[in-house]
């Protein structure tokens, strides 16, 4: 059954990244990284709300349902959804001018995982982190570009990814802590010109994973099969992340940046976030327990 795809959001966003789904409030959240934007819209609304955050940052996680853990270039923060006030919760490589925030996300447990990177994308400059109840730990350095985080819906399998390096890693993990345990191995393989961007696992373990430059989604099995490849009108979709209070749609963001002015001008969607309707037994995202 082919997906029926449209724009679910015309902000042109120059690197959108870190979408999630808030059901208390029936509103999908996203970022723009570079321009340290906060966006933010219900469904079948048409108004697009932007919020200046004044750093970089990348990924949103509900507390409750009125906070909310934002993800920044100096650590994770807590904010009021009603007054818009932030106040830094925990810094994570604060005064690391040369580094910011990038791919998260939430373990079934309320654990957050969550993975820095260069601002230029230096080799190796980046880390990926677990955070729970107030504990933060380094789980994996040298990464260049975090990407993927996602976990299966019992808690038991971890995944991730260094875009530059072309895998999407696989770990096994303590369903009570969200702790991976053993070494990683390979789940997938780049075998196109783009690159695995964020993921997100639906309820039956099928990861779905963004294709940065391939302008798809690429859909695998638990056992890392390639099963299915979902169209998208622009090169650089980032991160899929499930959408509805029944979780049965996906949104995906997008971005502009690396595009020339020629690209540009082909790919004028480029940089808006978009609906990919099509049945998905999606999953809805856990609270982050701070």
């Amino acid at each position: 059954m082919p997906a029926n795809v449209s724009v679910l959001s015309h902000h042109t966003c120059e690197l959108g990244e870190g979408p999630s789904y808030d059901p208390l409030s029936d509103t999908l959240y996203w970022f723009d990284i570079v321009n340290g934007l906060l966006l933010e819209k219900r469904p079948g609304e048409d108004r697009t709300t932007t919020t200046q955050l004044g750093q970089m940052a990348s990924a949103q996680a509900s507390i409750d349902g009125e906070r909310q853990l934002i993800l920044t270039e100096t650590g994770l923060h807590v904010r009021n959804r009603t007054t818009g006030g932030m106040a830094l919760h925990t810094a994570v490589e604060a005064t690391n001018a040369s580094t910011r925030s990038n791919d998260a996300r939430v373990h079934p447990c309320g654990a957050l995982w969550f993975g820095t990177m260069g601002k230029h994308a230096e080799t190796g400059a980046g880390r990926i982190y677990w955070f729970f109840r107030g504990e933060l730990r380094e789980l994996y350095v040298g990464i260049s570009i975090p990407n993927s985080i996602a976990f299966s819906p019992d808690g038991t399998i971890a995944y991730y990814a260094d875009t530059a390096v072309g895998r999407i890693m696989c770990v096994a993990c303590d369903a009570s802590t969200g702790l991976p345990e053993g070494e990683p191995k390979v789940f997938a393989e780049s075998k196109g010109s783009g690159s695995f961007d964020g993921s997100v696992v639906d309820a039956d373990g099928t990861l779905w994973n963004a294709r940065w430059g391939e302008g798809r989604l690429a859909v695998y099995t638990p056992g890392g099969e390639l099963v299915r490849s979902v169209p998208l009108p622009v090169s650089q979709p980032s991160c899929p992340a499930f959408l509805g209070k029944n979780a049965d749609r996906l949104a995906v963001t997008s971005a502009w940046i690396e595009l020339g002015d020629d690209a540009r001008r082909a790919e004028p969607d480029a940089g808006m976030t978009f609906l990919v309707d099509l049945p998905v037994k999606g999953r809805l995202e856990p609270h982050v327990l701070i």
